[in-house]
C-alpha cells in the first residue's frame, strides 16, 4: 500500500503475534493440535445460554464449547447443529459434537474455521430455512464479477425458495446439489467457492428435512410458513375467541362446539394459537 510492502491480517492475528513475541513461539505451540497451534476465538451465538466471545485452545471439542462453556441450549431444547465459519461455513450436526475443533477437522466434516463465528441451532430450527438464510447473505455480497457466483448462487436461492414453499421436486434437489459443486469449482474468489457450503452441509446431514419439504409438503420444524397448517383439536371449548381474533375470518363454528379453520383462507399468522387459552390449536 502506498508503494510499501503490505500484509493484511485481522485483529486476532495481531493479538497472537504480540503474545508470541512476549512469550515465545514454544509457548504458543504448546497449545492446540499438531497441525493447528494456539487458540481460536469464536463468536458464540444463536440458541445458546451463554453468548459472547470465547477463546479456546485448538483441539477443544464442539461439545465442550456448546455444553460446558455455552451452557447448552436454553429451555431444555435439544441441540441440533452448529454453523461455523460465518455465512459461508457449514452446519455441524449433533453426531459430530465430540470432534476436536481445528482447521482440518472442520473441513473434513463440511465446514470451516472462517471468521470464527459459531451459531447454535436447536430442535426448533429448520435446516432448509437456515441454508436459505445464509445464502441470502452471500447472494447480496457477491461482487458480480464471475457468472458462477453472480448467477449460480441466485439460482441456488431460487431452488431453496421453491423447497420452502412446497413447490419443488426431487429433480430440483438433484439439480441444486450439482449446481453447488459447479459454483464451488468455477467461482473466482473465496466467497463464491464457499457460498454453497451451508446448502451442501445441510443436504449431507439433514437430507430427510429437504425430502419432507418436497415429498410431503411439510416442514418438520414448523418454520416454513407456507408449509404449516394450523388445526383445532378436540380440546376446543367452542369459546370463539380464536374466531374473533382471526384477521381473515378463516375460523368458524358454533358456540360450545369445536371450531374449524378454513385452510384456503388461513394466512398462517399464528394469532389463533396466541389467543387460545386451552392449547386447543396446533401446528402441523
Amino acid at each position: 500500500m502506498f508503494g510499501k510492502p503490505t500484509i493484511l491480517n485481522n485483529v486476532e492475528t495481531y493479538a497472537n503475534i504480540t503474545q508470541i513475541i512476549l512469550n515465545g513461539a514454544e509457548w504458543f505451540a504448546s497449545m492446540g493440535t499438531e497441525k493447528s497451534k494456539g487458540t481460536k476465538i469464536f463468536a458464540l451465538g444463536g440458541k445458546i445460554t451463554n453468548t459472547g466471545l470465547v477463546e479456546i485452545p485448538m483441539g477443544t471439542t464442539l461439545r465442550e464449547i456448546i455444553e460446558d462453556i455455552g451452557g447448552g441450549c436454553p429451555n431444555g431444547k435439544k441441540f441440533k447443529a452448529a454453523q461455523t465459519g460465518g455465512p459461508s461455513g457449514g452446519c455441524i450436526p449433533a453426531e459430530h459434537l465430540d470432534i476436536p475443533i481445528d482447521y482440518d477437522n472442520l473441513i473434513s466434516i463440511g465446514s470451516m474455521m472462517g471468521s470464527g463465528g459459531m451459531i447454535v441451532m436447536d430442535e426448533d430450527n429448520c435446516m432448509v430455512d437456515i441454508a436459505k438464510f445464509f445464502l441470502e447473505f452471500t447472494v447480496d455480497e457477491s461482487c458480480g464479477k464471475c457468472t458462477p457466483c453472480r448467477i449460480g448462487n441466485r439460482r441456488l436461492l431460487e431452488y431453496l425458495e421453491k423447497i420452502t414453499t412446497g413447490k419443488a421436486t426431487m429433480q430440483d434437489l438433484d439439480d441444486m446439489e450439482q449446481l453447488c459443486y459447479y459454483i464451488k469449482s468455477n467461482s473466482l474468489c473465496g466467497l463464491g467457492q464457499t457460498a454453497p457450503n451451508p446448502v451442501l452441509s445441510t443436504l449431507r446431514y439433514f437430507r430427510d428435512e429437504y425430502e419432507a419439504h418436497i415429498k410431503e409438503r411439510r416442514c418438520p420444524a414448523h418454520v416454513c410458513k407456507q408449509l404449516i397448517q394450523y388445526k383445532i383439536t378436540d380440546a376446543c371449548k367452542g369459546c370463539s375467541a380464536c374466531s374473533r381474533k382471526c384477521p381473515v375470518g378463516a375460523i368458524s363454528g358454533e358456540i360450545k362446539k369445536k371450531f374449524d379453520i378454513d385452510q384456503n383462507k388461513c394466512i398462517k399468522c399464528g394469532q389463533c394459537i396466541a389467543t387460545c387459552r386451552f392449547g386447543a390449536i396446533i401446528k402441523e
